[in-house]
């Protein structure tokens, strides 16, 4: 008995050992929650999940700095342009009074076809010339100017000079009479259609001037300014006569309006027409009566 008991209490050891063993290996199988027998250590710890692996934070939000910006200008690439259009210039034509027909009538004055001198105004006088130079030079004679006929009138010479663009008088003012050269003389040509103003022999300043019809025509003679009137009108004809100088009968030297329109297509009732008022304003507040008057 003693030896079966031993055996017995043997196999019952090496089987709570055993057990001991397995629950050891079932633990893993085990809640948590089960306790081991009493007397064999503290209970199994109850299984928790993994700690979360270790992230760094997400970086706190930041609001972006703002672009840094010089203090310059900002400036952006000039968008090329389109080229201008270019279109040939307006040839004068007739009937114009504009500043490319006195280049034109200078042209034509330096060779020789143009018997005047500028005035701006393209008439009959100016077509007679234009057609002079054409026949000339083999270019027809039409009395227009085209193309060819203005390339050719610029090859023959050079530009005008402002005198010859401006001159002082329509003709060159005509040798002053002897009576002129002594003195102080309102010299007035009938061929060249000037008046200078001439003091001991010395021209002061020259104008163009017109004279009467062939019903009315201007005296000739030496005379003298016998009386000076500045707003006259005439109480014959009852037309202005402004900056009068009085020289023979009702005979003046005075400004005429219808000059400075219409220049020689028109005549006076005998007196000098002066086109140009300044230059006669000029010579009223300077001529003093007394003053000689030679119409030649």
């Amino acid at each position: 008995m003693r030896h079966g008991s031993a055996v017995a209490a043997g196999v019952l050891g090496v089987l709570v050992l055993a057990g001991c063993r397995v629950e050891g290996v079932a633990g893993a199988g085990v809640s948590g929650d089960a306790k081991a027998p009493g007397g064999l250590g503290s209970p199994a710890p109850a299984r928790t999940s993994p700690a979360p692996t270790a992230t760094s934070p997400a970086p706190a939000r930041t609001r972006p700095a703002p672009a840094r910006t010089s203090s310059a200008p900002r400036t952006t690439a000039p968008r090329p342009s389109a080229p201008p259009r270019t279109t040939a210039p307006a040839l004068p034509r007739k009937g114009q009074r504009t500043a490319d027909v006195r280049a034109l009538q200078a042209r034509l004055w330096s060779l020789g076809f143009f018997r005047q001198r500028p005035t701006g105004y393209f008439g009959d006088v100016t077509a007679r010339a234009l057609a002079a130079f054409q026949r000339d030079r083999g270019l027809g004679a039409s009395g227009v100017l085209d193309g060819a006929t203005w390339a050719r009138l610029r090859a023959a010479g050079p530009a005008p000079t402002k005198a010859e663009l401006y001159p002082e008088t329509t003709l060159p003012p005509g040798r002053p009479d002897p009576r002129c050269l002594s003195g102080r003389a309102l010299c007035v040509s009938k061929k060249s259609r000037t008046l200078s103003w001439m003091v001991d022999g010395r021209v002061v300043s020259v104008m163009d001037v017109r004279f009467g019809s062939a019903y009315t025509p201007t005296r000739d003679g030496t005379f003298k300014v016998y009386w000076k009137s500045r707003d006259h009108v005439s109480t014959i004809y009852h037309t202005p006569m402004p900056y009068a100088l009085f020289f023979s009968g009702g005979q003046a030297v005075h400004y005429s309006p219808d000059f400075a329109a219409r220049g020689y297509a028109g005549a006076s009732h005998g007196c000098v027409n002066v086109r140009d008022r300044a230059k006669v304003a000029a010579l009223f507040d300077t001529v003093r009566t007394g003053d000689k008057v030679i119409v030649y």
